[in-house]
């Protein structure tokens, strides 16, 4: 059975409409938006037994809205400690101000014990690992363009983000009942 020039290129032509139509597809699809850039998930950074919690996802994004990165709240229920990392999608590879930010609500108390980790990364900020079992927590996350010991100027890029205000309270199962 021969085929002719015409068919041959018509069945060349399905074959590209087939896979430009699967890169598309695939492009489509939910992956890790933090992975993309850096080729770290918050998962590797935090370590064995954390996952990700509800709502532990947030945007780290600019005046612009611009996305540079984004902070994540994850948690060990074996444990009852909290970690976050601030992973970016901006200015990857270049050592650049990268902060993680864990906010931990103080029984008792109007205030909170802050856990930071500040410098010039080059690709995520963190861990930052604290207990906080059965207490609430806040996070936050910042990515720049500036290196250590920079001044911001009108050209600098600053990006914040994470909680608006202190939630994720107690240990997982209670999470997941909707108590607290």
């Amino acid at each position: 059975m021969s085929f002719s020039d015409n068919e041959r290129m018509s069945r060349l032509t399905a074959r590209f409409a087939a896979a430009a139509l699967l890169a598309t597809a695939l492009s489509a699809l939910p992956a890790s938006a933090s992975t993309a850039a850096s080729g770290y998930t918050p998962e590797q950074v935090c370590g064995s037994g954390f996952g990700k919690v509800a709502g532990g996802t947030r945007t780290v994004t600019d005046v612009k809205r611009v996305v540079r990165g984004y902070v994540h709240l994850l948690y060990n229920a074996r444990t009852g400690e909290n970690c976050v990392v601030t992973i970016k999608s901006s200015f990857v590879g270049q050592p650049t101000l990268t902060r993680a930010t864990l906010f931990v609500k103080v029984a008792g108390r109007n205030d909170a014990d802050k856990f930071e980790e500040e410098d010039a990364y080059k690709y995520y900020a963190g861990p930052v690992i604290a207990q906080a079992k059965d207490v609430c927590v806040a996070f936050s996350g910042l990515v720049t363009n500036l290196r250590a010991n920079e001044n911001s100027s009108a050209s600098s890029v600053q990006a914040f983000g994470g909680s608006t205000s202190f939630g994720n309270c107690g240990t997982q199962r209670t999470r997941k009942r909707g108590i607290r």
